[in-house]
């Protein structure tokens, strides 16, 4: 009753998605998640014919607070006539393939179709990231479990093996 009191508080669950984002791999995870969620976002605004600026506005709503406001930076960067692979790159919101991928968006003016594939490839990164994360952690998992059984056994047969000698 008081984890779940305590996972409640608002500040709490602030501080751990903060510490989670801090940690090597899971940071650059929950990174790309992020920034896959918003791509797609932003793909589907674009191919409606919303205008970017206005679909960078609209999509930034899905990002945490940090992301968002490197968003509102990059933002500014493409208003005032950046590119936007440039403006994505100096704010941290995209890797090397979505940077080439916007870029190829920006020269051939199929800047949705690339948004997109920018989502695709995210989510098959993320995919196969979570695939060899549970490859490793089933079997970690199971000795565990194993480990725990065999342990609640021997309590359970110490007292009898105790009583068994008392009784000689």
């Amino acid at each position: 009753a008081a984890a779940w009191f305590v996972l409640t508080r608002p500040a709490v669950r602030r501080w751990i998605a903060a510490q989670l984002w801090k940690m090597p791999a899971v940071g650059e995870r929950l990174r790309v998640y992020e920034l896959s969620r918003f791509y797609r976002t932003l793909g589907m605004l674009l191919k409606s014919g919303v205008a970017l600026p206005a679909a960078l506005d609209m999509a930034g709503g899905l990002l945490p607070p940090l992301l968002r406001h490197a968003l509102q930076r990059a933002a500014r960067e493409v208003r005032e006539g950046q590119p936007v692979s440039r403006a994505f790159a100096r704010q941290g919101l995209t890797t090397q393939v979505s940077l080439r991928l916007l870029g190829v968006g920006e020269q051939t003016g199929r800047m949705p179709q690339m948004v997109e594939r920018s989502a695709r490839f995210y989510e098959d990164e993320l995919a196969r990231w979570i695939d060899w994360f549970t490859r490793l952690f089933e079997p970690a998992l199971m000795v565990l479990v194993g480990a725990l059984v065999g342990l609640i056994v021997v309590l359970l047969y110490l007292p009898i093996f105790g009583l068994a000698e008392n009784m000689k």
